[in-house]
């Protein structure tokens, strides 16, 4: 065991300080987050507007009037439909922080920069027409998700290219008495310009090919491959085997990993969102949904099922009062008590279970998915805290709460033998110990000092 523990820290050591350093990396998974409180509430009003339960529509239909659901897509469409403005803002803000560079200019260009890159064109037919014609407008397809890799590309880029011309020098000095805001607005003039004049060119070159725009090159090059990687149970299994691997060896796997995956997982969710909105089939199983909700239970490791085996069968106070300590936390999902306390961080007899219930997890409810028994996850943002049961009736309706508590009942099966094995070490510590302190209580007549 310790040499294949040895193996794992060899790999996933120098693995993780590589990513966790990585400054492209950490400004998306960051700049990501400038977007998830405004995507949850959008949500919440797409979840008021199709609550999942029979006859929802019709019954508040009586105090609120036909077609009050259409009425609650505004936030949707306000927070959906431009979330790849709010990726590209919040990527070039974290990045231009860790450039050291003055964020707001830098983020403000890579906006400018990616609408110089987008058409500004939308096919629209009339009313009772078959004519279609090419008007003028900012097309949600691409300020939605189908731009968001190209968001990603262009927010990065952008950033870099200021920063290095600003590294260099090349700016605007004004007298010292001017007051610093204006000082700081031309000396972002000439970064500023050299990026626009740069995007400004790369869209005069695929306007010449027969992708037309960069956007049709990175959604069918780059985008369409990737999600469709992303969207397979191999590339979810290997995921969380690393993610779970860092959290092992006491590395925030989620953080690590995310940085990398959440973007595919994101673009997904959005496809299956767009879909139940508009009443189609859901495509995607594999979703950010599918990985909060039916992955893992009380954080990772599925850790859940491991407090609620320890309140149930544990004995020795160590175990059980950590145990009872983490429960409440562990339903939302936070689970670093048990994580860092019990420990499952470096202790070789808990590495098992807790990467392969994991596993099990994301296979049981792939194939309960895709033979129809559980439905896929509709896209619906919820917080990653929202406990067991709740998350999976919103976003997989009764059968996908169903599924988790079948879940969460085999991983207590499967951790009991590990963590009895546990528990019986700690209970006998605890009981060698009360039985030398009672020995010291003894009173022994050699001890006295006469």
């Amino acid at each position: 065991m310790n040499f294949i523990m040895k193996k794992f820290e060899k790999i996933l050591m120098p693995m993780a300080e590589v990513i966790g350093k990585n400054k492209y990396l950490i400004a998306i998974r960051d700049g990501f987050l400038i977007s998830t409180p405004l995507l949850i509430v959008g949500s919440l009003f797409l979840l008021i507007a199709n609550f999942p339960i029979p006859g929802w529509n019709d019954w508040v239909a009586q105090f609120l009037g036909e077609g009050w659901a259409a009425k609650l897509t505004t936030p949707v469409a306000a927070t959906f439909d431009i979330m790849t403005i709010l990726a590209i803002v919040g990527i070039a803000y974290s990045l231009a922080r860790q450039l050291d560079i003055d964020a707001i200019q830098a983020s403000a260009t890579a906006l400018v920069a990616f609408f110089i890159v987008t058409p500004y064109k939308i096919n629209f037919t009339p009313k009772e027409q078959n004519v279609e014609y090419i008007v003028k407008g900012i097309p949600l397809d691409w300020v939605g998700s189908k731009g968001l890799f190209l968001g990603m590309i262009v927010a990065l880029v952008s950033v870099v290219i200021f920063a290095k011309i600003l590294k260099k020098g090349w700016v605007i000095k004004l007298p010292a008495g001017v007051p610093p805001t204006v000082a700081k607005s031309f000396e972002a003039l000439i970064p500023a310009g050299i990026v626009i004049i740069v995007f400004f060119l790369i869209n005069y070159i695929f306007a010449a090919t027969s992708y037309e725009t960069i956007h049709n090159f990175v959604f069918n090059m780059l985008q369409v491959p990737l999600l469709k990687l992303g969207n397979t149970l191999p590339a979810m299994v290997i995921a969380y085997i690393f993610l779970h691997g860092f959290w092992f060896f006491g590395i925030n796997g989620s953080s690590v990993v995310g940085a990398v995956f959440n973007p595919i997982l994101k673009a997904l969710s959005v496809e299956n969102l767009e879909a139940f909105q508009a009443g189609q089939p859901i495509p995607n199983i594999i979703t950010g949904q599918f990985q909060d909700m039916f992955a893992t239970f009380g954080g990772a490791g599925s850790t859940l099922s491991l407090l609620i085996a320890i309140v149930f069968i544990c004995k020795s106070q160590r175990v059980t009062k950590i145990g009872k300590l983490s429960l409440l936390p562990g339903v939302f999902g936070i689970n670093e008590p048990i994580i860092f306390g019990l420990p499952i961080m470096l202790n070789p007899v808990m590495l098992v279970p807790f990467m392969l219930i994991p596993t099990i997890n994301i296979i049981i409810s792939y194939f309960a998915m895709s033979s129809g028994l559980v439905p896929y996850t509709n896209g619906v943002q919820i917080p990653w805290t929202t406990p067991p049961v709740i998350s999976g009736f919103l976003v997989s309706g009764w059968q996908g709460a169903v599924l988790q508590v079948l879940l969460i009942i085999l991983g207590i099966i499967i951790y009991i033998p590990f963590i009895k094995t546990i528990d019986n070490q700690y209970l006998k510590e605890e009981l060698e110990a009360a039985a030398n302190e009672d020995e010291d209580d003894d009173l022994d007549f050699d001890d006295l000092d006469l």
